[in-house]
């Protein structure tokens, strides 16, 4: 019986793991944590959105610029293809409100036990503690464990190692060393669905750090958006700005800054508000006033005045237009460590349509390695399903030719 080695034990990866076992292959899997799927886990705690159910061609145009290398993996394994693997688990799924797709339990875990059984029950072996340290000089794969370091041979290799974000979780990067030791070529590390900075003034950041803003449309170039922020005491995050993270920071990289605005009132016309404004308040506070006449309050009364000096405030036709388009000039981006996801990683260039890597016959490679990123939403983890899918398939292709 042929032998892969899978190293990664996230989705990608028990996604390939999956489909060797059912080809027969002897499977074994490596991580370096203690558990499986540490980040699917994470992630899944305050809501596991597994995928969604927009129209396809819709979906497709989530993944940018690599919407060409992702469209093959995703009509091999389309949404609907793992919410019908998920229900074969066990596991209902629903459609919520905005199209996105979560298991009925709303939690990964159910999911996750249900999976790792069966893998288990197709013969699956899982080595946990294991560390990928690269390749010995005889070719087989180095791992450093809590006994030291072992050697193992196996016929072929499926990378699924992740990306950068979230470290703690197992996804450090460092395997980008070691592939750039063997010529490939590698797209730098990048935040995505990240967090961004802004110099907040000591006064408003100490009072609103952690506090939402809920239902703005916030605006970037063409980009138009409606959801829900937070403010932190370095910036902004949320998943309003998650959405257009890509945008931003590719802007912050070509020109040192982002310049981002926010409609505290969408569903307020212009005049609306600007009539509101200027009505007569008598001897009531301008904070008064505005809570009172528009239901501005908290921190989206003071964005107003961290964005307009106590002057510009008295303005009753800025202040309308600074409702409608507050501007925030966001710096850099937060951390890679703690952004969602990562952009860049092994390009596709390096990769044939079956995942394996040109420079290195038999190893393969899936899921965030890759250089791809999508918004939250479900179209991450859909494209780690989907690649970890293809490559699967492509290790079994390639070891069981006739």
């Amino acid at each position: 019986m042929k032998h892969v080695a899978v190293i990664g034990a996230g989705p990608a990866g028990l996604m390939a793991a999956e489909v060797l076992s059912q080809r027969g292959l002897r499977v074994d899997v490596y991580d370096a944590m203690p558990s499986a799927a540490r980040k699917f886990l994470m992630a899944g705690k305050g809501g596991m959105n597994i995928t969604h159910a927009e129209p396809f061609e819709d979906f497709l145009m989530r993944y940018g610029a690599r919407r060409e290398q992702i469209a093959p993996l995703l009509q091999a394994f389309p949404p609907q293809a793992l919410r019908d693997w998920i229900h074969g688990l066990g596991v209902e799924t629903f459609v919520g409100t905005s199209g996105r797709v979560f298991p009925k339990e709303m939690k990964a875990a159910p999911l996750l036990r249900a999976w790792l059984h069966r893998l288990r029950e197709h013969g699956v072996r899982f080595h946990m503690r294991h560390r990928w340290l690269g390749w010995d000089v005889a070719g087989a794969l180095r791992f450093a464990t809590v006994d030291g370091e072992h050697s193992i041979s196996a016929e072929a290799v499926v990378l699924a190692l992740g990306g950068a974000s979230w470290p703690q979780l197992g996804s450090d990067g460092a395997w980008t060393a070691l592939l750039a030791q063997r010529g490939i070529a590698i797209a730098p590390m990048r935040p995505s669905n990240c967090g961004f900075e802004i110099a907040w003034s000591p006064h408003f950041r100490d009072r609103h750090a952690g506090e939402p803003l809920k239902s703005v449309v916030a605006e970037f170039g063409a980009i138009r958006k409606q959801g829900e922020c937070m403010i932190d005491a370095h910036g902004i995050e949320g998943g309003l700005i998650y959405a257009l993270s890509a945008a931003l920071r590719d802007e912050i990289e070509a020109n040192g800054h982002a310049m981002l605005y926010l409609d505290l009132l969408p569903d307020w016309t212009p005049e609306r508000i600007a009539k509101e404004v200027v009505h007569p308040r008598g001897s009531r506070s301008l904070s008064s006033h505005l809570q009172s006449r528009l239901g501005l309050k908290g921190a989206k009364a003071n964005l107003l005045r961290e964005v307009l000096s106590a002057e510009q405030v008295q303005d009753a036709k800025l202040l309308s237009q600074t409702i409608k388009r507050l501007p925030l000039r966001l710096t850099a981006t937060r951390p890679l460590a703690e952004a969602i996801s990562t952009a860049g990683g092994v390009r596709f260039e390096e990769v044939d349509a079956k995942l394996m890597l040109n420079r290195l016959p038999g190893v393969f490679v899936c899921g965030e390695m890759l250089d791809w990123e999508a918004p939250t939403g479900g179209y991450l983890l859909t494209a780690c399903f989907a690649s970890g899918h293809a490559a699967g398939n492509g290790v079994s292709q390639w070891l069981l030719k006739p």
